[in-house]
């Protein structure tokens, strides 16, 4: 059980120290790309120890498993990994983490399933609301104006996807400000963020009592909103970019409200870029990169002794 509980232990104090070293670091809202991507190597290194513990754990404790699992290894290596000599232990542990890997791929898909039905309702009420014109097709990528009267722009993902707009976002959007709205929902359509929505949702709504899985859910929330603003500022300008959330969100009282990000995001979009260099983004992505093979090659530690 010695392995088992050194990757939970890696586990634990990935979820604990990952969130605070990320949320101390000055250069995620510079680069908010990279921030994802480090947030979601966290999140696959608290994951895969879970899973690779779960493994060692059910090897441990029944033959039948680690000989499954260890099928066409050396002699050496299985006897290095001590298959069935643990108890009532390792049984808990891997069952307890089993449970949990079926509730969390149970959590994704009722995610998934909750989004596309609403996704179908919006669809409905957009064919009401919108009809298809005489000889148009109906996969056809087309932008879709709505009577409103409250300014609003939206990426509906689907077959086929649908960018719509209101009519109130039409007369107050001046110059290239709707161009931005635009670019800035299809920088979402085209970085798959609805996925890391459902991902981090998904374990957020199934492990409530784990910090960092609502802190991986809140983060997702926002960086993708930054990613998205630097897509459409890059194109369109900072100043536009910001000057057209202002008009959008305006009447909606998040500039009052406190909690909200609209006013960190126009804030963030008025003052000068200040990006990381290319050299010093790539080091930040491939130190993140490594987070997920810790686990792994303390897996494979024991193996690789044997056989050396």
């Amino acid at each position: 059980m010695i392995l088992p509980t050194a990757l939970l232990t890696l586990g634990v104090l990935t979820a604990v120290l990952g969130p605070r070293l990320l949320a101390r670091a000055d250069w995620t809202d510079r680069e908010p790309v990279v921030a994802l991507w480090a947030w979601q190597c966290v999140i696959a290194a608290v994951l895969l120890c879970c899973a690779l513990s779960m493994t060692f754990s059910a090897a441990a404790a029944w033959r039948a498993v680690g000989g499954r699992v260890f099928a066409s290894a050396p002699r050496a290596v299985v006897e290095a990994y001590a298959l069935g000599t643990a108890g009532l232990l390792a049984q808990t542990t891997a069952v307890a983490l089993a449970c949990g890997g079926l509730w969390s791929a149970a959590m994704l898909v009722r995610e998934v399933v909750r989004a596309r039905a609403r996704r179908r309702a919006r669809r409905a009420g957009l064919r009401v609301r919108a009809p298809l014109l005489p000889g148009e097709q109906a996969n056809s990528d087309r932008l879709v104006v709505l009577e409103g009267e409250r300014p609003d722009a939206w990426w509906l993902p689907g077959t086929p996807p649908r960018l719509v707009v209101t009519t109130a976002a039409l007369r107050r959007l001046k110059g290239r400000q709707l161009d931005a709205v635009l670019a800035h929902e299809r920088g979402h359509a085209q970085a798959r963020h609805d996925w890391l929505r459902h991902c981090s949702s998904a374990l957020a709504g199934g492990f409530p009592q784990v910090p960092v899985f609502a802190a991986f859910r809140d983060e997702m929330h926002r960086l993708v909103e930054l990613a998205a603003d630097d897509m459409a500022s890059r194109r369109f300008g900072r100043l536009t970019t910001a000057l057209a959330l202002v008009e959008l969100n305006e009447d909606r009282g998040v500039f009052t409200t406190p909690g909200t990000h609209v006013p960190a995001r126009v804030h963030r979009l008025l003052t000068p870029e200040n990006r990381l260099t290319p050299a010093h983004r790539l080091r930040l992505t491939a130190v993140a990169s490594l987070i997920p093979t810790i686990p792994v090659l303390i897996a494979v530690t024991p193996g690789l002794r044997a056989l050396g």
